[in-house]
């Protein structure tokens, strides 16, 4: 597994909020995000709008909750905000999700993607005592892990979690 390196220099990642329970005969991938999903997204976008957080390129899965997600985001952030929805970020693994924003020239970018990778990722970047250390309850619904690379040591370091 190969670790991104810069660009970009900063990676939100962003765990859809909280979905609805699947409908009889609904798809996992439709299904939507639920009343306080809904709500928690609008918060969250808006806590990092507030602090300044502000990717140059958001990456979401497809999934409806993810892309309800990245709605909320866009929505907080601007039109100005470019938004590339990715069929691959669903079901996938950590190494997708690192060679997706390996694969990016901009300085920021945003994932919005599902556990438990957005777990692992996080966890590949900043390494597991740190990981454990930031989130000993793991990555919550809606959280947002802003990861930062210190060029001085050549490593990622998480540099705030937001959650709602």
């Amino acid at each position: 597994m190969t670790v991104p390196l810069p660009p970009p220099n900063r990676i939100y990642l962003l765990r859809h909020a909280e979905a609805s329970w699947a409908e009889p005969g609904q798809r996992d991938f439709d299904r939507p995000l639920s009343e306080k999903g809904f709500g928690d997204a609008e918060i969250i976008a808006d806590k990092a709008a507030d602090k300044g957080y502000r990717p140059d390129l958001l990456i979401s899965s497809t999934a409806l909750r993810c892309r309800d997600t990245s709605g909320a985001v866009h929505r907080a952030m601007g039109v100005a905000l470019e938004v590339r929805y990715v069929d691959a970020l669903y079901n996938a693994t950590v190494d997708t999700y690192l060679e997706i924003v390996d694969a990016q020239d901009e300085a920021a970018v945003m994932l919005v993607g599902h556990n438990p990778t957005m777990e692992q990722a996080l966890e590949t970047l900043i390494g597991h005592d740190a990981m454990v250390s930031a989130l000993p309850g793991g990555f919550p619904t809606a959280g947002l892990a802003v990861v930062d690379f210190d060029a001085s040591a050549s490593v990622w370091r998480l540099t705030d979690f937001v959650v709602v």
